[in-house]
């Protein structure tokens, strides 16, 4: 049952794997804000960004949709909220919540307004927002693009080709590259009691937050301890090969004064435990190992498990021993 009296909690990143995160964390706590990364220019964020000029609004749908409660009022917006039109139109494709995002935002003129207006309809268990107002673009230097060159170095544009490419990513920027942070979000993630990293596509969901100047500086300033919930496996296309260490590492690479309490990893995705102990010690965190798998073949949490494990985590982070 959520406790009502429970920590404030600050959830970053995007896509399912932010969906996970706001599904577990609205189980454990009242109090839950969630800060959406805004680069995709794929799909019906796309198309709209494209028309419209603004934010791609999928993620911060899908965020919401998360934030829906279980009862049938809660379940049945969050339907509604997902639903993709078929058909051979030129509404094919397009998601209900994407529309109505984008339409609030038209008739209000603000961002964040608009947000918190569809979360109200929804009565959504917590708030999204947008990590910058700027729309932006993700950018990736990617060695071995070319299976003919494996050592040559390209630059790949857009958070589409950037998930799709092959090769190794080896960086990130963004385009532009001091994107205006959100102002909310800054203030939810200093005034927060923790704040979540993760899971979710590690190069073009996670690691962008900390490529915002402003968002960046309150995730290294604020006095909330930070939980980085690392992936169940590699992604093809952004992060092909990599373990659990190698996540981290990546995390490091591009904020190297972030500070991290707490790295929670399903022990199926530990090939060799010495590596990310060794990482998560060098980090001064707590590594903590727990079943959070969906379980069912694919690499998901399963929301129930990671809010269960989460109340143990913000209950008792003390010490530095694995908790196994």
């Amino acid at each position: 049952m959520t406790d009502p009296e429970g920590p404030s909690v600050v959830a970053l990143g995007g896509g399912h794997g932010l969906h996970a995160t706001l599904s577990a964390l609205r189980r454990v706590t009242g109090d839950v804000t969630a800060v959406v990364t805004v680069a995709d220019n794929g799909g019906s964020s796309g198309r709209l960004r494209g028309e419209f000029g603004v934010l791609p609004p999928g993620d911060l749908r899908m965020a919401l949709a998360a934030l829906c409660g279980d009862d049938d009022w809660g379940q049945t917006w969050a339907r509604v909220l997902q639903h993709r039109f078929d058909g051979q139109g030129e509404m094919k494709g397009h998601v209900v919540g994407n529309l109505l995002i984008v339409a609030l935002w038209e008739l209000l003129g603000e961002h964040v307004d608009g947000l918190d207006w569809v979360a109200r309809l929804l009565d959504a268990r917590g708030r999204v927002l947008p990590m910058a107002i700027t729309p932006m673009d993700i950018t990736a230097e990617v060695r071995g693009a070319d299976p003919a060159e494996p050592d040559r170095v390209s630059l790949v544009r857009g958070q589409v080709q950037v998930a799709t490419t092959a090769g190794r990513l080896t960086s990130i920027r963004l385009d532009p590259p001091d994107p205006s942070a959100c102002p909310e979000a800054v203030a939810a993630v200093r005034a927060a009691d923790w704040v979540v990293l993760g899971p979710g596509s590690w190069y073009t969901s996670v690691i962008p937050h900390l490529m915002v100047p402003d968002l960046r500086a309150a995730l290294e300033q604020t006095a909330a301890r930070r939980l980085v919930v690392l992936n169940l496996g590699e992604q093809t296309g952004e992060t092909s090969g990599y373990g659990p260490e190698d996540h981290l590492g990546a995390l490091f690479e591009h904020a190297p004064d972030l500070r991290v309490d707490a790295v929670l990893v399903d022990p199926t995705s530990v090939r060799d435990h010495d590596p990310l102990e060794g990482a998560v010690a060098s980090a001064g965190a707590r590594l903590v190992v727990a079943d959070v798998a969906l379980g069912d073949g694919t690499p998901r949490h399963d929301p129930v498990k990671l809010s269960r494990v989460c109340a143990r985590i913000f209950g008792n982070v003390s010490g530095s021993a694995a908790w196994r």
